[in-house]
């Protein structure tokens, strides 16, 4: 399910204070980018919450009907709700891989975890920084 909401950024004194009206949730970031992404994650995370508490998550504002001040910068945010649900999913999932006999011995001789060097591969090939 894919949703825009939409947002009112305010520059505070140290941070951009984003505030999610519909959902009655701020957050905050340190530039534009960083605020409509930290406001993207925290949309996300509420409407899993209002999911998965049986609530219905409401219909977004029209972005002209938000009550701001003249210097606030007015933005949609959009979610996919689905995306997000199977991020946050950690189950494992089994695979089977075929490598050649005698790297999979060297492998094994030095104890090398085949699980954990695979996940460390696809997520330098995916793009994906630290232990996301």
């Amino acid at each position: 399910m894919k949703i825009a909401y939409p947002i009112i950024i305010t520059k505070g004194k140290k941070y951009l204070i984003v505030s999610i009206p519909d959902c009655e949730i701020d957050t905050q970031g340190e530039t534009i980018v960083d605020a409509i992404d930290m406001a993207r994650d925290a949309i996300s995370l509420w409407c899993v919450g209002q999911q998965d508490a049986g609530r219905p998550l409401p219909p977004p504002s029209e972005i002209t009907a938000l009550k701001h001040n003249k210097d606030d910068i007015l933005s949609l945010v959009d979610v996919d709700i689905d995306s997000y649900r199977r991020k946050l999913d950690n189950r494992t999932v089994r695979k089977n891989l075929t490598v050649p006999s005698w790297l999979c011995e060297q492998a094994e001789e030095v104890g090398i975890n085949f699980s954990g060097v695979l996940q460390e591969a696809l997520k330098q090939k995916l793009g994906y920084k630290n232990d996301a």
